[in-house]
């Protein structure tokens, strides 16, 4: 058996070779973070075929996933190891040295010493990119959140009495489409009667029809807005970025329910849960492995209560961590809100809590543990959701 050990950076890479025995058989030697540098790696390697190999890396960042990828389509097993495993190796060793070199051998002895060795699937990679999108979907609907709000601020100085004329509000397609032609009451006032009706309809698909138009006119005749052409640049470009991040938004939510329907994961079968919500979870998780208990996932979602204990006194009520991932416990916090309105198990469990005289949110991180532990016996054991 030959045992391979990666230490992981952002330009480079350095890589040993040892044998089953621990005998080093290629000295550390450094490889590019690139296509080259993976091709030196893969010759480097074929010089020991057909004999088996294993290959190690540490969790850090993102660096590796590239090569992760590229080692995995190229049919070898590869394991990613806690660094706190391979910290605790570093300590046995009589020098205490820490190098990019040294680290090789160390991750590639931490390596031949794991008996429960997991490798990377195709399966491990699907979840790294639901983690990556989940992500990017997150941040982009954060930025939209506040260019809607920058947008409301501008059309109060602009157009103050536009935001109540529509019961829905500003933020609809109809809207965007007249702001963008018309951004000020003094352009809108002075639109053609027609042209305005059917920029309305058909951007509303028919729901506002001529009379709508005309009440509108009639508002925008009385606004006492500023006609600033510096806001209405403003925006329409802020309704552009709107409208490009809802793209976006669009595009990753279409990726990760492809992803998700070629998995057909356990999770998809918890009343509630739809393919963007479980492509969160599942991707924030990663390998369940990683979790040989429950409550350790609990931890890692940040639901876990904190502890308040000083002498004699043990605090009753205490609230969640709110540590670890945030963006799983957004997901699980959401998922428990759906859950709830679907599953009656879970509806009493809520009810129970409130009886208590919880809050409606403390009743709801109560319900999110609970999925949590659900979640983490579905994935471990790979079995559907059964609870009536």
């Amino acid at each position: 058996m030959i045992y391979v050990g990666i230490d992981i950076a952002k330009l480079n890479h350095y890589a040993a070779v040892l044998s089953s025995d621990g005998t080093v058989l290629t000295e550390p030697f450094k490889f590019t973070n690139d296509g080259d540098g993976f091709k030196k790696l893969s010759e480097e390697l074929s010089d020991y075929a057909p004999e088996p190999t294993i290959i190690g890396l540490e969790s850090t960042a993102h660096y590796g996933d590239n090569l992760v990828r590229y080692l995995v389509a190229n049919d070898y097993k590869v394991c990613v190891l806690n660094p706190i495993q391979t910290s605790s190796r570093r300590k046995d060793r009589i020098r205490k040295t820490k190098t990019d070199k040294v680290d090789t051998i160390v991750i590639a002895e931490t390596l031949m010493m794991q008996r429960d060795r997991r490798y990377v699937t195709f399966y491990d990679l699907d979840l790294m990119d639901l983690k990556t999108l989940g992500r990017f979907r997150q941040k982009s609907l954060k930025q939209r959140t506040r260019l809607k709000i920058q947008l409301t601020s501008y059309v109060d100085l602009v157009f103050p009495e536009l935001q109540y004329f529509f019961k829905s509000g500003l933020h609809q397609k109809s809207v965007y489409a007249l702001l963008k032609e018309a951004p000020t009451p003094k352009e809108i006032a002075s639109m053609h009667m027609t042209h305005l009706s059917h920029l309305l309809q058909t951007s509303s698909h028919g729901h506002f029809d001529k009379e709508t138009a005309r009440q509108l006119r009639a508002l925008a005749q009385k606004s006492v807005g500023n006609s600033d052409s510096t806001i209405s640049i403003q925006i329409t470009q802020t309704i552009s970025q709107i409208e490009l991040l809802d793209s976006q938004i669009d595009k990753v939510e279409a990726e990760m329910t492809e992803i998700m329907k070629f998995n057909d994961s356990p999770i998809m079968t918890i009343p509630g849960i739809g393919y963007i919500n479980g492509g969160m979870i599942l991707g924030e998780i990663g390998d369940i492995h990683r979790f040989s208990k429950p409550h350790q996932l609990l931890a890692y979602a940040g639901l876990d209560p904190s502890v308040k204990q000083s002498g004699n006194f043990n605090a009753s009520h205490t609230r969640m961590s709110k540590r670890g991932s945030k963006v799983l416990r957004y997901a699980l916090m959401n998922a428990a809100h759906n859950v709830i309105k679907n599953n009656a198990t879970f509806k009493s469990y809520y009810d129970k809590k409130m009886a208590e005289g919880r809050t409606h949110y403390n009743a709801l991180g109560h319900c999110a543990g609970k999925l949590v532990r659900v979640i983490w016996k579905m994935l471990t054991d790979d079995v559907d959701f059964n609870l009536e």
